[in-house]
């Protein structure tokens, strides 16, 4: 039998026999020098191992550097973690080489510093480039590492952590308007840890995650070396697809495989308040949408709004489609398997995959593509965010109970995104991502403020009340949760030594069964933890890896 099939309840059963085998790391902090020593250590260190020269001026920000705050904020998308009373990292370091991200690595090691790695910054908890749990810490920002190479002729590409997944789309289309790659739907997430955490999008159905479609990857591990996927063994490399950023190593870039899109698709919005029988609408929805023809992707909207001439309050759900086919293909499928939505030709609109991805993601109809090439969102939020998985559909009267909810918040928002088609086809321990056959659609709830008031938490304590209610209608046993929907409220390392014990918690949460083999690969590859953050994965006990 495997090592990583042994049951997480035998394995709690052991680690509890004694309380001395109940933390992973090894690592016990030591008095800290000044932040001018760290520094200095730090550049001396750096220059010393980095093969390729770049002035420190470019490379290094530090809180006295005038550029220090845009550059810490430049990717970040919570609000919540930019207020000044969250913790700050030592410097920033921008690595412009590969050879920067190595000596990165051997340097806050062998100084024993705490590093937080990112390269799109929209990690919903923050732990990008936040630490919470121990300082000093410094980030390394892998933006400038954004190179993309398309290779049409091999159907592949080869992209570097620090590009956005809009660049890639941008990158294979102007090679082919017949390839593309099932990934997110927000174009500006960082492609390093997009697919760490699986990446989903609009042709999952079709196609499977971003991470499904990974054919390689580079890394650098725990001791500076950069590994490609022979170097690091099957094992690391099923690790990083869908296990969870920042855990293993720093991803430098990923061979994705292109997929075959036809030259025309088709796209359409359609949306039902309340009073136009929503509840009734998107309990159909629940019965067909992971069964649909599997070029038909439709998620759906759920929002708060105001309604009539009195702007009375209402929730309105918004059907919004990608089909990978013509129109007229499109309403025969609509009509045979879902003609409850009454979609009609002057509903649909006939585009190219590229401009899909422009409305998938809100842009207006004229945008011209190259707004993909800006890197960056505009999208910035004090936000609080859940997800679930859904499995039977939720009947009409919980959904009346949800509209309750709904309407109690200042601005609310639901997503619910349809799975079946290949994603109920592709096993569950293929990758770590695990929630494929079986699974209806996936549910995301998001609480949205605008400024930084005294009373966010009353927004953290609607959510919470939310997520409570729908306790009966989701998965069980364990309820599932999306790892790049962060929730820290699942549980999360207190310090710097991770508990197995505490980690399994949020760990079957996200990866099932899946979470063991991810312990046992990080016991491996990095046995002292030093890769690590609030919902690191931990490496086991010493005494229980034998």
């Amino acid at each position: 039998m495997a090592f990583w099939r042994i049951s997480i309840c035998s394995l709690l059963l052991l680690l509890l026999s004694s309380s001395t085998m109940a933390t992973a790391s090894i690592y016990r902090p030591r008095k800290r020098p000044t932040s001018s020593l760290i520094q200095e250590k730090f550049i001396q260190c750096f220059t010393g191992s980095s093969q390729f020269y770049i002035p420190l001026s470019t490379a290094f920000f530090t809180p006295n550097n005038a550029s220090f705050t845009s550059v810490l904020q430049s990717t970040a998308q919570n609000l919540r973690y930019l207020v000044p009373s969250m913790p700050k990292p030592e410097f920033i370091i921008t690595p412009q080489h590969e050879s920067q991200v190595q000596a990165s690595v051997i340097c806050a090691k062998r100084l024993d510093i705490h590093l937080r790695f990112r390269s799109g910054g929209h990690d919903y908890e923050g732990l990008s480039y936040v630490s919470q749990i121990e300082s000093p810490f410094v980030i390394v920002d892998l933006s400038k590492l954004r190179s993309i190479k398309v290779d049409i002729q091999d159907n592949s590409a080869w992209v570097e952590a620090g590009a956005t997944i809009g660049e890639v789309y941008y990158r294979i289309a102007e090679k082919s308007n017949i390839h593309g790659f099932p990934a997110g739907l927000c174009t500006s997430l960082g492609i390093g840890g997009h697919i760490t955490g699986g990446a989903y999008g609009s042709m999952m159905r079709k196609f499977g995650l971003g991470a499904d479609n990974v054919i390689d990857a580079r890394i650098v591990d725990v001791n500076g070396r950069v590994l490609d996927r022979a170097a690091m063994g099957e094992d690391l490399f099923w690790a990083i697809r869908g296990g969870g950023g920042a855990s293993f190593g720093i991803i430098l870039e990923w061979k994705i495989k292109l997929v075959p899109v036809p030259a025309t698709v088709t796209v359409f919005t359609v949306t039902k308040s309340l009073e136009q029988g929503a509840t009734k609408l998107l309990y159909k929805w629940q019965t067909v949408a992971d069964k649909l023809d599997e070029d038909l992707f439709i998620r759906v909207i759920i929002q708060k709004a105001n309604a009539g001439k009195n702007n009375a309050k209402t929730v309105t759900t918004s059907y919004n489609a990608l089909f990978l086919g013509n129109a007229e293909r499109l309403l025969r499928v609509m009509q045979q398997s879902f003609p409850e939505l009454g979609l009609t030709g002057k509903d649909c609109t006939e585009t190219s995959w590229i401009k899909s991805v422009l409305y998938i993601a809100g842009y207006s109809s004229n945008t011209p593509a190259e707004i993909l090439l800006q890197g960056r969102s505009t999208f910035k939020n004090y936000f609080k965010a859940k997800s679930d998985f859904v499995k039977e559909a939720i009947p009409e009267t919980a959904l009346e109970g949800l509209w309750k909810r709904l309407l109690e918040e200042d601005s609310p928002l639901m997503i619910w995104n349809p799975y079946g088609g290949m994603m109920a086809r592709i096993s569950g321990s293929q990758i770590p991502f695990p929630h494929r056959q079986g699974t209806k659609f996936k549910i995301q709830y998001l609480t949205l403020w605008q400024d930084e008031d005294n009373n966010a938490s009353k927004h953290f304590d609607w959510i919470r009340r939310l997520y409570n209610y729908m306790a009966p209608y989701v998965s069980m046993f364990p309820r599932g949760a999306y790892v790049n929907y962060r929730d820290l409220d699942l549980g999360m390392n207190k310090n710097i030594n991770t508990s197995f014990i505490e980690a399994s918690l949020w760990g079957v949460r996200y990866f099932k069964d899946n979470f063991m083999r991810l312990v046992k690969v990080k016991s491996r590859v990095d046995p002292n933890n030093f890769f690590r953050h609030e919902q690191s994965i931990p490496p086991l006990p010493v005494q229980a890896r034998y």
